[in-house]
Order: C-alpha cells, then structure tokens, then sequence
C-alpha cells in the first residue's frame, strides 16, 4: 500500500489526464518545482489550497555528539524547506474505534 510514485510515472499520470505529451508534463512539473523552491528558498511560503504549505524552516546551531568517538561537536545552523499537509490534503488519520461497552 505504500507504494513510491516515480517522476516519470508521476508525468505520464499528468500527461494521461491532461491529454498533454509527456514532454509538456515534464515541462510542467519542472516549472512547478522550480518555481516553488526559488519562492521559498528566498524566504516566501508557497500555499496551494487544498493541498498544504511550502516554507522555510531554520535550525539553530547547537553542539551534538561524534556517534563513533562520543566527541562533543559543533552543529552549524540551517535552513532546509518543510512541507505542511493541509487538512483537506486527503490524508486523513482514521479515528480511532470506540470499545463497545459491556452490559
């Protein structure tokens, strides 16, 4: 059930439904990815409704330690892009069942 969708199977999906070649697909989703890692590696949010959130998350620079020697370490500070579903994203955690009460 967790299956990985592929880039590729991802354009042929697109260019299957859109009744576009796979080459305009292509075009389109790298457009699409380009153009939302340039807004928020500037520091911008991307919101597609429905969906979720595009934003830039900042990591503080903290000590840690070597795994091997147990050495104390410096951890520079960073930035990395997060994704935040939105709840209409469709991936809805099932609610947990109710125990039946006992008579």
């Amino acid at each position: 059930m967790a299956n990985n969708l592929t880039k590729a199977e991802l354009v042929d999906a697109i260019a299957d439904k859109a009744g576009i070649t796979k080459a305009a697909a292509a075009e389109a989703i790298n457009t699409l990815t380009g153009t939302i890692a340039g807004h928020v590696a500037k520091g911008g949010k991307v919101t597609l409704v429905g969906f979720g959130t595009f934003s830039l998350r900042k990591r503080a620079a903290r000590t840690g330690r070597n795994p091997q020697t147990g050495a104390t370490i410096k951890i520079a500070a960073s930035q990395s892009m997060a994704f935040k579903a939105s709840k209409a994203a469709g991936a809805k955690k099932a609610a947990p069942k109710k125990a039946a009460k006992k008579k």
